[in-house]
């Protein structure tokens, strides 16, 4: 009998895949970077088929890492960047143009002209997000007024529209599931989260056939089969989530109230909030966390465009450091005296302020500025962009918010450093939790895959598996707490001061 889960982790600048064992234990993992495309200022984009040919190759080492085939998997899972778009032709499978990237600015204009004209109060009500280029929509109308021939093509429905997620399980699939998951249609501005439908309104609105549209289904369900010849073998795909989605399963945060916060490329802070979809006032999003059996459960949702991009600019766009790992040491020996504060708008802001004209701003240098401090304040923007969010979380739920039990869950590539969640601790005045698998958005994927074929057991006896590794306590004095984190709004309002 099968025992072991393959899950595709297919995130923004490197695709993972890990083999898990009936434990929810990975076994094995291989992962490739690939390339990002800049065609222009705020513009980033992704080749389909390097993203294609890192899924393929991650995943056959990982089987033969394993020492399995594909007989020894009983499902895999899926997790994805999100709201990153591609459109293929159905005849042929090939992509009209490369991936638009979720950190794509190019639409910039057509949401201003669209939130002018009134239309933000529609597209909240009915998604739960907001009128920004960072998701899908608007990038799917740029693909089809650009690309010669797309919108005829769509129109006669020879064109599909899909997240990665979906343009994967096509792929996967040999072409024979055009589909997505409840969490990826939520990113889309095209997605009723109140009724689970493509809305007719917001198609009208953007202009995108209904034909490219893929099938909506349940988060942990039926998503067909692999080829045979892929992995030598049919593997029945049982899994699907957002990335985000996937961290907040991973983190066995299925109850109303919990938190995680992932410290990817960007930074994404959900909050469970159960069968109610909470409408913020603070300019938060609100999303579906999940999906089973038809019945979907929420979160509110708070994006920040850049966190370990803006380590990533510090060793490949200045060449201040060799590696990631240096910067806590160079941030331990800072100079507490000196207070520096980066604001990482490299792409514009994400919530709660959402300004996608925004640009980075490095405030607070003296002639005794080194590297140091500039460490610091790329790990310290982290933490104040985080408490940004809380805050807004809190606001948004009023008494409702129990601070006293809030505890954060954190993972992502960030979080494996000491003196950054320590930091993190210490400015939200608030208990961070770091898990023994830091791999929490392939858990996630694993999982809904696993529990899809009765492998793992259900959300609650999961949920009582979770183990931390370590908890980091608030130590930072409150008068410090207070001082730091003026000056960081300090630095934010000159970030979105305009000339």
């Amino acid at each position: 009998m099968a025992r072991h889960i393959l899950v595709i982790d297919q995130g923004t600048t490197s695709t993972r895949s890990i083999v898990f064992d009936s434990n929810v234990a990975p076994v094995a993992t291989a992962q490739q970077e690939f390339g990002q495309i800049y065609p222009h200022p705020g513009w980033v984009e992704h080749d389909p088929e390097e993203i294609w040919a890192s899924v393929l190759s991650t995943a056959r080492k990982a089987l033969s890492g394993a020492g399995l085939t594909a007989a020894g998997i009983a499902a895999l899972g899926i997790a994805n960047q999100r709201e990153t778009v591609l459109v293929w032709d159905r005849r042929t499978g090939r992509a009209i143009h490369n991936a638009i990237v979720w950190q794509d600015r190019r639409t910039a204009d057509v949401c201003e002209r669209l939130e002018a004209a009134g239309h933000g109060e529609l597209v909240a009500a009915r998604t739960g997000l907001r009128l920004d280029p960072y998701f899908s929509a608007t990038k799917i109308g740029w693909l089809l007024d650009t690309v010669q021939g797309a919108r005829a093509a769509a129109e006669a429905g020879h064109l599909a529209f899909g997240t990665v997620d979906s343009f994967l399980l096509w792929r996967l699939t040999g072409g024979t599931v055009h589909a997505t998951d409840a969490t990826n249609a939520s990113r889309t501005l095209l997605f009723d989260i109140h009724r689970g439908v493509w809305d007719d309104d917001l198609l009208a609105l953007f202009g995108v056939p209904r034909a490219m549209l893929p099938d909506v289904r349940d988060t942990a369900g039926v998503f067909g089969e692999t080829e045979p010849g892929l992995f030598g073998g049919a593997i029945a795909v049982r899994g699907m989530a957002g990335d985000q989605q996937a961290a907040l399963i991973g983190q066995a945060c299925f109850q109303p109230g919990m938190v995680k916060s992932t410290y990817g490329t960007g930074c994404f802070v959900l909050l469970n909030t159960g069968r109610q979809a909470i409408a913020s006032s603070h300019r938060l999003l609100t999303t579906i966390a999940y999906q089973f059996a038809g019945q979907r459960t929420y979160a509110l949702e708070g994006s920040i465009f850049v966190a370990g991009a803006a380590v990533q600019w510090l060793r490949d766009g200045i060449g201040l450091i060799a590696s990631a790992a240096e910067t806590g040491a160079l941030a331990a020996g800072a100079d507490p005296a000196q207070d520096v504060y980066m604001v990482p708008a490299f792409v514009g802001l994400g919530a709660p302020h959402w300004d996608s004209e925004a640009r980075a701003l490095l405030t607070g240098m003296t002639r005794g500025t080194t590297r140091k401090e500039l460490a610091r304040a790329v790990l310290e923007c982290v933490g104040y962009q985080t408490k940004d969010l809380l805050d807004a979380m809190q606001a948004d739920l009023g008494p409702a918010w129990d601070a006293a039990r809030t505890v954060i869950r954190v993972d992502g590539g960030m979080s494996g450093s000491d003196w950054t969640m320590q930091f993190l601790a210490g400015i939200l005045a608030a208990p961070v939790d770091r898990p023994t698998c830091l791999e929490t958005t392939a858990l996630g994927a694993a999982y809904l895959a696993g529990m899809a074929v009765g492998l793992y057991p259900d959300p609650e006896t999961f949920a009582a598996t979770w183990s931390g590794e370590r908890r980091f306590e608030p130590a930072m004095p409150a008068p410090e707490r207070e001082r730091k984190y003026r000056g960081w709004q300090d630095a934010m309002a000159r970030t979105l001061l305009r000339p």
